[in-house]
């Protein structure tokens, strides 16, 4: 069995790796698809993100899909051939956090591809996989590559979570890579009347009018274009912050309402903010961090024709064309979302 390991900066390695047979509510999954995240190319390019640093050889990946290969005791609710999305978010269950209902943080979590722990959570990049039953969700009438989507779409679900009621709402969309492009379509879904959406590529932003945005601005070529939605004290009320960029935050700010909704998703690094404004405005800024319980709503919003995720799929690539897949996958000029075909 082979897996795709990071060992540094630009070294990623097809390597054997231990197989596993599945215990008591466990599955084994023979994957078939896997989608390159942005946590995956900070890990490729840099060797992590923030102080987060690979300490040790790791396997990457945690957008995937496969088909149940074989079954272990007790589970209930699958059978051999399924496919399945698979959740890469592994709360303990018993901590505070989990208690109280909170458990994307989880004091213990256990998210595949995640450098943060030390020993290191190895990843889902692999041609095979055990996993708890209760991670996999049956994924009818998609395909491989749509089930994979499960877990992006899932980020954006919560953050539509996180952002309140949006139905009738204007919303501005400010970073257009698959995240941001998926909050398009949630926001659409909740109810949202009008969105907005920003970036500095036009592919990105042809994505997001697909999606339903009902403007789209490239802030490179139209530099001032949101200083019309600041008049009268603002136009918008939520904003998902999907770039992770300073600029684009501060900027989208002066066009936000008072008592509007700021969602950050973006995980750029830490930004400096004017405070003042944001006091004077009363604007609520709210963090948004990863899932758990949206993802088999994800799966069945998707199933049920709600949300399409199939545009946003530009390129399939081999496994043993992996390393292409990474590089490929950092070119936003070309790429919305790349995937790695496993069979």
């Amino acid at each position: 069995m082979r897996a795709l390991v990071i060992h540094a900066p630009k070294d990623l390695r097809a390597e054997d790796w231990q197989e596993e047979a599945p215990g008591e509510g466990q599955v084994l999954i023979r994957m078939e698809a896997g989608g390159v995240c942005g946590s995956d190319l900070h890990y490729y390019n840099h060797g992590g993100f923030g102080p987060v640093r690979i300490k040790e050889p790791m396997v990457l990946g945690h957008e995937v899909s496969g088909r149940v290969a074989a079954l272990g005791s007790g589970v209930a609710g699958l059978s051999l051939g399924d496919l399945v999305a698979i959740n890469p978010s592994r709360p303990c269950g018993t901590c505070g956090f989990c208690t109280e209902g909170a458990p994307n943080h989880c004091l213990n979590m256990r998210f595949y591809g995640s450098a943060m722990p030390f020993p290191h959570i190895q990843g889902a990049f692999r041609q095979e996989m055990v996993a708890d039953a209760s991670q996999c969700v049956k994924a009818d009438g998609l395909s491989a590559g749509e089930a994979a989507m499960a877990e992006p779409l899932s980020v954006a679900l919560h953050a539509t979570r996180r952002a309140g009621a949006l139905f009738g709402k204007r919303v501005l969309v400010t970073g257009c890579g698959p995240i941001g492009v998926l909050a398009v379509l949630a926001a659409r879904r909740a109810g949202a009347a009008e969105i907005v959406a920003t970036d500095l590529e036009d592919k990105a932003l042809s994505h997001a009018a697909g999606a339903g945005a009902d403007r789209t601005i490239n802030v490179v070529a139209e530099p001032d274009a949101l200083e019309s939605y600041a008049a009268g004290k603002g136009h918008f009320d939520v904003l998902y912050e999907a770039s992770g960029a300073q600029p684009a935050l501060v900027s989208a700010l002066a066009a936000m309402r008072p008592r509007g909704v700021v969602v950050q998703l973006g995980m750029g690094g830490d930004m400096t903010l004017p405070m003042m404004q944001i006091t004077a405005k009363e604007l609520e800024l709210r963090g948004s961090f990863r899932f758990h319980e949206e993802f088999p709503l994800a799966v069945e919003m998707m199933s049920k024709g709600l949300i399409d995720v199939k545009p946003l799929i530009t390129h399939t690539i081999a496994f043993d064309r992996a390393i292409e897949a990474f590089e490929l996958a950092g070119d936003r000029s070309q790429v919305m979302k790349a995937q790695i075909a496993f069979n």
